[in-house]
């Protein structure tokens, strides 16, 4: 079977010999016909993803047909072309109780504590499979992007008449614009780069852009008549942006992480109080985020097609991956074909 291995750091080797997936109780075999690459994939490449060990077939954005399939509650069968939930939760703990999958205690996610899915085939449990309807196979890969995003923004809790800051304008990010856009709210997009900034307005539907380097905080009070934003969510990943977001929170306003650093955050605790902040984190997504996002692309309010720029198939990839990871590249989101 052919794939690609992250065998370490730095090194991306395309094999031909991998072995065949295993189908077990309660399992499919999913012939992979698409994957969306993803800054998890970027960072375990260049070693600094957390909850990462190597050797690792990366690859969590995915979509395919059913190869192989036992009876199911889904009424799933062979031939199907289905999106897949990467986030492997136990069922039991309390978080899985409450019905926080995505936040399973014992968590497993595909590409990165399991092999994932930058292969011919793969073996996954039934019930984290989405069946498309009405998707195209690159639309049903890049579901979990912006699964993310539609997690982040209910953890937000964010709703129509409510002005937001999403700090970042790569994948993650664009994907919570364009979901808050598609739920009714006005959202101003911050980045470093300004052609990014310009992708959100266009793609996104952010209605206002804020460059980073040019006062962020009095650009944000001029649109937000004179406050701060009440929701802010950075999708940075990055240390110092994360924690200067504090600083553009408003008054009992809300500060989400869904970007993860391999680091510590401080903040000013006398200023936290003060405004009485709220800091939450956001971890992966639910089924139920699936669904709204799928909704939103069947009803046109999110163009999944305008958020692919690169792709490749599976044998070049090894050799496009350093080149994606240039800014010049202008990369938003890549995908790999497998025919």
């Amino acid at each position: 079977m052919k794939g690609v291995v992250c065998s370490e750091a730095g090194r991306l080797v395309y094999r031909e010999d991998l072995p065949e997936p295993v189908r077990g109780e309660g399992e499919a075999i999913v012939a992979i016909r698409r994957i969306g690459i993803c800054g998890t994939d970027l960072h375990a490449y260049q070693g600094n993803q957390p909850y990462f060990t190597y050797p690792r077939i990366l690859g969590h954005e995915l979509s395919g047909v059913i190869e192989e399939i036992g009876d199911n509650p889904e009424g799933l069968r062979v031939g199907d072309q289905v999106s897949m939930i990467p986030y492997l939760h136990c069922g039991n703990c309390g978080a899985c109780l409450s019905g926080k999958t995505n936040c399973c205690r014992s968590m497993r996610v595909l590409g990165v504590h399991l092999d994932g899915g930058m292969r011919e085939r793969i073996s996954v449990p039934v019930s984290h499979l989405f069946r498309m309807e009405g998707l195209s196979l690159d639309q049903a890969a890049l579901l979990e992007p912006l699964a993310i995003g539609a997690h982040a923004l209910n953890r937000s809790g964010l709703h129509p008449g409510v002005r937001a800051l999403v700090i970042g304008a790569g994948p993650i990010g664009l994907g919570v614009m364009a979901m808050a856009a598609a739920s009714g709210s006005e959202v101003a997009a911050m980045d470093v780069n300004a052609d990014r900034l310009a992708f959100a307005k266009s793609w996104a539907k952010s209605v206002h852009a804020v460059l980073a380097t040019e006062s962020p905080k009095d650009r944000l009070l001029e649109w937000n008549d004179g406050e701060l934003p009440s929701v802010v969510i950075d999708a940075t990943g990055n240390l110092r942006s994360m924690t200067d977001a504090f600083g553009l929170v408003g008054h009992g306003g809300s500060l989400v992480y869904v970007g993860l650093v391999n680091g510590d955050i401080t903040f000013n605790d006398p200023d936290f109080h003060a405004r009485e902040l709220t800091l939450l984190s956001s971890r992966n997504a639910t089924r139920e985020d699936f669904r709204r996002v799928a909704d939103a692309v069947t009803s046109s309010k999110v163009d999944l097609n305008a958020y692919i720029t690169h792709r490749c198939t599976l044998d070049r990839m090894t050799e496009q991956f350093d080149a994606w990871l240039k800014p010049e590249s202008c990369v938003v989101k890549a995908i790999v074909e497998i025919n």
